[in-house]
């Protein structure tokens, strides 16, 4: 999963992945039909690779990736790095910011920290800081508190990312998996949809993506309620297709 971490609500691309091909091999030919000149291109685990990063800085662009156990070298860095935070004599260099959010019955409190002290230490194209990003949410139940560590690694330096920054870029990331792609798998019904034609699913997607672009576009949060709205206003749904943007 590719996406633009600063604004994660359209589709930019789409392509369809070879027979033998994976999303590793993918990437850098979806990329290569996107400026990402002045654009920070975040991406999961799978994409979380030194060519991949290289191809995206030296367009212009800037990356943030998620690092987990397919980079297991640099995931240890990582982790072993955060884990000395505040030992005698190990790094200073750490940055925090922290967020509480209540809503839907629940409590959920995020605290990313971020730190450049590996820049010359890594193996790792364009690297400007790693980041370390701490999840805990509560609904009220002792036994129902949930937490979550994730280790990422972006090209920003600090002096253009501080750490509310990459909390925000971080986020906007985790947006894209619940405002696209888990639209089009379950809302849009795609997981369940049983096409025979490669052609078929392909276009299927760009149509199911160009349609959670017009309505995000309109102000719709809720993509199913959208969905029933249109059902019955056929006219209106295809107006907003076939006019100008505005």
């Amino acid at each position: 999963m590719l996406g633009d971490a600063e604004w994660p609500k359209v589709a930019d691309a789409v392509i369809e992945a070879g027979v033998k091909e994976n999303e590793i091999r993918a990437a850098p030919r979806l990329l290569g039909q996107v400026d990402v000149a002045g654009k920070v291109v975040s991406g999961d685990a799978m994409q979380t690779q030194r060519a991949l990063s290289a191809q995206i800085v030296e367009h212009g662009g800037e990356y943030l990736w998620i690092v987990k156990e397919n980079q297991p070298t640099l995931r240890m860095d990582i982790e072993t790095l955060f884990m000395s935070q505040g030992t005698p004599g190990t790094p200073t260099d750490f940055r925090t910011a922290r967020t509480l959010d209540k809503g839907h019955g629940r409590i959920e409190q995020r605290r990313l920290t971020a730190s450049s002290a590996l820049n010359a230490y890594l193996d790792w194209p364009y690297v400007g800081q790693v980041l370390k990003m701490e999840r805990e949410s509560y609904d009220g139940r002792p036994q129902h508190m949930r937490s979550e560590i994730v280790y990422g690694i972006t090209s920003l330096p600090a002096a253009k990312a501080a750490a509310a920054r990459l909390m925000a870029l971080v986020r906007n990331h985790w947006s894209i998996e619940n405002g696209l792609h888990y639209r089009r798998d379950v809302t849009f019904q795609e997981d369940a949809c049983r096409m025979q034609s490669r052609t078929a699913a392909q276009v299927l997607a760009v149509l199911n993506n160009l349609t959670i672009g017009v309505i995000r576009h309109l102000g719709w949060n809720n993509a199913a309620e959208a969905r029933r709205f249109f059902a019955a206003r056929i006219g209106e749904a295809l107006s907003h297709i076939l006019c100008c943007p505005s």
